[in-house]
């Protein structure tokens, strides 16, 4: 089952639909995770809460969270109401005049960006020639955000989450070769939870490319937790609340020492989100590897009217 099966899936990734067709046994990681010790983060005070429901510990905000002072948990931003409704049904209203493409894990997606080969570690302007018009005001709003300081998007994919196709995304850590540490995500329709998992690096230690922070550490915005320090969080589960309309970056040791994971049983209704990207520290101004992404940030700052005729990348 190595190659990509009608629905999009291949490996061990699944949907709904061929895991009837082919009787594939999926991984629970919902069952999985029941049994680790779970806790919320609140987006208002930002700290974290035992409990696994997001939506009670948001709720106990105005309660003082029963008395509990809960536990710093930095690394995680969320703004909620980052957009309006207005502006959540205008950008729904052009990310669905354009076409979907099939993905694995029962979602859909519309990618914008350089093409990327995570293996060889080598990049390509490929077909991307930039983004659409109508979501060019969100990518000006981040400017807003002090965290969002000097971050200059260079991929911008737009992901479909529905039910009635079980779709999900398995623990993983986004690539540390090419992507840079703020990992941003805008959600859309629905409220949804992203549920974050202890990496033990030691047992893998060049997957997702995290060998190379090592080449950029002294620039990350945030230290990386000790070895100690991880060893207390283990068998921990921290569950990170995604509202409607809200703004959700993630940086630091959530980034780069906990996978991040969006489970099937945490998608009740269609959620659109747009998920963003920089480049590491090496491919920017003066960075050892700046010298193959200046066309790509030329490119960047293309803005096309999407109901044009033009060649636009939708890997």
């Amino acid at each position: 089952m190595d190659h990509p099966r009608p629905c999009g899936c291949k490996g061990r990734r699944t949907c709904l639909s061929c895991e009837k067709d082919f009787e594939i046994h999926r991984v629970d990681y919902n069952e999985i995770f029941q049994k680790c010790k779970a806790y919320s983060f609140c987006p208002y005070c930002s700290r974290i809460y035992p409990g696994w429901d997001t939506d009670e510990v948001m709720a106990d905000h105005s309660h003082n969270h029963n008395g509990e002072t809960g536990e710093e948990y930095s690394g995680i931003y969320v703004e909620l109401d980052f957009l309006s409704i207005e502006e959540e049904n205008r950008l729904m209203k052009g990310i669905d005049e354009m076409h979907w493409d099939i993905s694995q894990s029962g979602r859909r997606k519309q990618n914008f960006g350089p093409k990327t080969n995570f293996k060889k570690t080598k990049i390509k302007v490929g077909n991307f020639t930039g983004f659409p018009k109508f979501s060019e005001f969100v990518q000006l709003k981040f400017d807003e955000v002090p965290l969002m300081k000097g971050f200059q998007t260079i991929e911008q994919c737009s992901l479909e989450y529905t039910p009635e196709r079980g779709a999900s995304i398995d623990p993983h850590i986004d690539d540390c070769w090419i992507w840079g540490e703020r990992v941003v995500t805008v959600n859309l329709l629905s409220d949804s939870v992203l549920t974050l998992s202890r990496f033990h690096r030691s047992e893998e230690s060049t997957r997702y490319n995290l060998h190379l922070v090592d080449k950029y550490r002294d620039k990350l915005i945030m230290n990386l937790a000790n070895q100690e320090e991880l060893d207390q969080l283990d068998e921990r589960i921290v569950r990170i609340p995604m509202p409607r309309r809200s703004l959700l970056v993630m940086y630091g040791s959530p980034r780069y020492q906990w996978e991040h994971a969006v489970l099937r049983e945490d998608i009740r209704e269609r959620r659109v989100c747009l998920a963003y990207r920089e480049f590491t520290p090496m491919y920017l101004s003066g960075g050892s590897e700046y010298s193959k992404s200046q066309q790509v940030f030329q490119i960047a700052q293309n803005f096309w009217d999407h109901l044009e005729p033009q060649s636009q990348n939708v890997n």
